[in-house]
């Protein structure tokens, strides 16, 4: 547990252990001052200094839990497009074309926004279900017609998207809380400290592993730090943070092992995943900080923080998104922050809840984020005002996912239990939105981190450790027409090779 959130703990408990030990010297003092009127005396100072001592811890706790919400303003480092637009190329890379989600958060700027082409949206219809070993904490990447995904206790998964069918896997006695990336036919997975898994343990074990996107097999692994921050690919360049406080840029070189390229020292654990955009690397601490990294060199290009609270910093766990030329910052502290990506300037923070765990959604002008206290609040992407709220039945841990004008998010269940201020219990379940006004348009039974994946043909929702495929209802009726003719001309094929055959054997000489 952070810091500021022990001495939170101990400054709530020691305001009301001391105002009760008041509250008893006290009564004690009144029902024996006619006895024994010294001791009565004293009995009654000593309630006094706690009754005192156990009022100005309470008083401090009150003041440090107040909001300290900032407004922001459109004249200050606000830039009307949501992301940089891509640059054309020249000659169209197929293999490229098939990355349909290559990593998490779909786009280097983390904003968990599916291409508005994709036109996907409720009801839906399930086409196939796989149920994996142990939890799914982050969701699967996609490309080439695969799902490439990692269960909590290391097995790694590539999955036919269409059939559901297992096509290769990867067993590591590890834990896993990171989304792999994939470029140009490779996959890169980090994992954490070895089994069991369970709290934030920290470690400097760690592995980050290449595979084969198309076999599974093994090209390369380093051992850095622990790695529970989802790698990113920009151009030849690999990124990704580590629990050894560093911040890692690796100089890939095809399938052969690559080189470091730069490393940067955080002052804290670096377990959020970097984000990119416009050549920096925006990466998000345990100590509550914010940083702005020259993408070339790794040079320190801002650093900012959030506040400080019962004499230190909550941390960030969410990864940020990049959007709007501002760095959009969930922290543990129940606050969202937004920084100037240019400057690290603080524009504006907005209390959201007890605990925010949820990496940000980013779409026309609002940030969608879920709390520890079960709330799903949609905000302002200007001014940090909140615009809706929608209350839900259980934490909110996992990042949303807006897709089709629709945002989708799981309740946790019991994530953050043991927490010093208050969470909501309840069931787990995938809600998807009007992510306009906040009304609910798609429930489902099972969910608990982050639900909603996609590669323009399909949907993938992740629950407690299953993946689900699912296709808008108006597609079902054309799929089941295509999965007939698909049977009927492979019963064909079957045929026409049986009758080949029969035919070699009857003039097969006796």
């Amino acid at each position: 547990m952070p810091l500021a959130q022990s001495l939170e703990r101990t400054v709530n408990d020691g305001a009301i252990l001391l105002l009760a030990v008041g509250a008893v010297l006290a009564l004690a003092g009144g029902l024996i001052y006619g006895r024994w009127r010294l001791v009565a005396r004293i009995t009654l100072v000593g309630a006094l200094l706690a009754l005192g001592a156990g009022t100005a811890f309470g008083a401090w706790a009150w003041h440090e839990k107040q909001p300290r919400d900032v407004r922001g303003s459109s004249t200050e480092e606000f830039v009307p497009a949501l992301r940089p637009a891509k640059p054309k190329p020249k000659q169209p890379n197929k293999l490229l074309l098939a990355e349909s989600w290559p990593t998490y958060g779909y786009d280097p700027q983390r904003t968990h926004l599916a291409p508005l082409e994709w036109r996907l949206r409720p009801p839906f219809h399930g086409i196939w279900r796989r149920t994996l070993s142990s939890d799914i904490e982050f969701p699967p990447s996609i490309a080439y017609g695969k799902l490439y995904v990692a269960q909590q206790k290391g097995h790694f998964y590539a999955i036919n998207a269409r059939s559901g069918k297992v096509l290769w896997t990867k067993t590591f006695d590890r834990c896993v809380a990171a989304s792999p990336a994939i470029a140009d036919g490779i996959v890169y997975q980090g994992f954490l400290q070895t089994n069991p898994c369970g709290g934030h343990v920290r470690t400097n074990d760690g592995l980050l592993v290449a595979w084969d996107a198309k076999t599974g097999k093994e090209l390369w692994r380093l051992s850095p730090g622990a790695v529970e921050s989802s790698p990113v690919v920009i151009g030849r360049t690999l990124y990704f943070g580590s629990k050894d406080r560093k911040v890692y840029a690796l100089q890939l070189r095809g399938r052969k092992p690559p080189r470091t390229r730069w490393t940067f020292t955080a002052d804290d654990e670096v377990v959020a995943a970097p984000a990119y955009s416009q050549g920096k690397i925006f990466a998000a601490t345990s100590n509550g900080s914010v940083y702005a990294l020259d993408a070339r060199n790794g040079r320190e290009v801002w650093h900012a923080t959030s506040f400080s609270r019962f004499g230190g910093r909550e941390y960030f766990y969410a990864t940020p998104a990049v959007a709007y030329g501002r760095v959009y910052a969930p922290n543990a502290d129940g606050t969202v922050y937004a920084y100037g990506a240019r400057t690290g300037k603080l524009l504006w923070a907005r209390q959201v809840g007890t605990y925010a765990y949820t990496a940000p959604a980013v779409w026309r002008r609002t940030v969608y984020v879920g709390t520890w206290d079960g709330y799903f609040v949609a905000i302002d992407a200007v001014t940090g005002d909140v615009r809706w709220r929608f209350d839900a039945p259980s934490t909110i841990s996992g990042a949303p996912t807006v897709l089709s004008g629709v945002v989708y998010f799981s309740s946790c269940g019991r994530c953050g239990v043991g927490g010093s201020r208050r969470v909501e219990l309840g069931p787990r379940r995938t809600f998807g939105l009007n992510a306009r006004n906040g009304d609910v348009v798609f429930r489902f039974f099972d969910g608990k981190y982050s639900p909603i994946v996609s590669d323009g043909r399909r949907v993938y929702l992740t629950g407690k450790n299953k993946i689900y495929a699912l296709i808008p209802r108006v597609r079902w009726e054309r799929y089941k027409r295509q999965r007939a003719a698909a049977k009927r001309r492979a019963n064909k094929r079957a045929r026409a090779r049986q009758g080949a055959k029969a035919g070699t054997s009857s003039e097969t000489p006796g």
